[in-house]
């Protein structure tokens, strides 16, 4: 009987692919699919005004109204979308020449060392590394150490800048590596080409490198843009600024889930139009 359901596995390999994932896909869809699901559905249940307690099954649209009628969660939203797209293309900008000299000028022992160097700080605790920021960033802290003798201090923990900074460190090495894959993926011929007719190294970066690295670019600001609209524990730790992940939480945090859902609708329409907009440069293809 075994043998008679290994083989016929082996002759239909879809099968088996399907049969490996049926467990992980059931498991997401169920635990995150469904509570996602659950969480929206907030959005369209009322809350009793007397007991502040939910209504489940009592279809209404005023969270959204009550959003839609605050200026603060659009100019929360606002803020937090051009966040995540400075963060986006900062990390961009940082990128480009950090993997186009390890993918075309690095010898491969400074490649490999740099690829460490890279992806090290991903081995290390998340809140770890942003407790080390707030260390560094606070009044009295590292850099306000350093920069003292100079007469100057610290930020402090209250710029809004300093969730830009600490986000661009945070996701740096989801740009870095599928713009150094798409770098690698360059032919030579095309840098040879581009010399003989006489391009120099802006020519040659502006018309033939960098048309062939906007698809990793997209990628790459996949990662970037996507973790930056979500984080929430970021500007409540270096800033005092408030996300929209901060304003979900807190909404979720004094029982008012039905704001909470609504305002969570924000970033997936967001998410959504921008993953369109990067399927469209070929992103898809470079991950």
């Amino acid at each position: 009987m075994i043998r008679r359901i290994t083989g016929w596995f082996n002759r239909h390999p879809r099968a088996t692919l399907g049969a490996l994932l049926a467990g992980p896909l059931g498991w997401i869809s169920v635990v995150y699919l469904g509570s996602l699901l659950i969480l929206l559905m907030h959005a369209f249940w009322s809350k009793d005004s007397f007991t502040g307690k939910v209504e489940p099954f009592n279809w209404t649209l005023d969270a959204f109204v009550q959003i839609l009628s605050n200026p603060v969660y659009f100019t929360i939203a606002a803020r937090t979308i051009g966040i995540a797209l400075l963060v986006t293309i900062s990390a961009a900008a940082i990128a480009l020449p950090v993997a186009y000299y390890m993918a075309r000028i690095a010898s491969p022992r400074k490649r490999a060392l740099l690829l460490v160097a890279v992806t090290m700080p991903l081995w290390a605790s998340y809140l770890v590394k942003i407790y080390a920021w707030r260390t560094i960033l606070q009044t009295n802290g590292l850099l306000g150490w350093a920069i003292s003798p100079f007469g100057l201090e610290g930020p402090g923990l209250t710029e809004i800048a300093n969730s830009w900074l600490v986000l661009t460190y945070l996701w740096l090495p989801y740009m870095i590596l599928p713009v150094y894959a798409g770098l690698e993926r360059i032919p030579n011929s095309l840098l040879e080409a581009s010399a003989d007719l006489g391009g120099r190294g802006w020519i040659t970066f502006r018309r033939v490198i960098f048309p062939q690295l906007i698809p990793a670019l997209a990628a790459g600001s996949i990662f970037t843009f996507s973790l930056s609209i979500g984080d929430y524990i970021v500007p409540d730790l270096v800033s005092d600024a408030k996300f929209i992940g901060n304003v979900i939480y807190d909404n979720s945090a004094l029982g008012s889930f039905p704001v909470a859902a609504a305002f969570s609708f924000v970033p997936i329409v967001v998410m959504i139009g921008y993953l369109l907009f990067a399927r469209r440069l070929g992103a898809f293809e470079s991950l």
